[in-house]
């Protein structure tokens, strides 16, 4: 388990999403990257989150709506990071993850993903 201050968290969130393809950045319009210490007590394992309208959902009359969010909670994320390497790799993919559900992309597919 590795434990940053709160500044170097923001750092390598920064970092993940600096290292997207630009295709991505085009597209990631209308949304809210947050950094939470603790997930919501009835999901105290959760890594990252994201709520809000996926790409594949919005339609012609998507406008005026709230940005989405996407939250990362630093706190289970440095507790399953065995140091600041291992912590650089998580929030990666954490990022890619909460991005891909940004793209409509589900866990179940994700999952599938991972395994290749």
């Amino acid at each position: 388990m590795v434990r940053v201050p709160a500044e170097r968290f923001e750092a390598l969130t920064a970092e993940a999403l600096d290292g997207l393809p630009a295709w991505v950045h085009e597209r990631l319009d209308n949304v809210e990257i947050v950094i939470e210490d603790w997930p919501p007590r009835d999901q105290p394992g959760l890594l990252g989150l994201y709520e809000g309208v996926p790409l594949t959902k919005r339609g012609d009359h998507y406008f005026g709506v709230v940005p989405d969010r996407i939250t990362l909670f630093a706190g289970p994320i440095q507790s399953i990071s065995p140091d600041e390497e291992g912590l650089v790799r998580e929030v990666r993919h954490v990022v890619v993850h909460e991005v891909a559900h940004f793209f409509g992309i589900s866990d179940d597919r994700l999952r599938e993903m991972d395994r290749y």
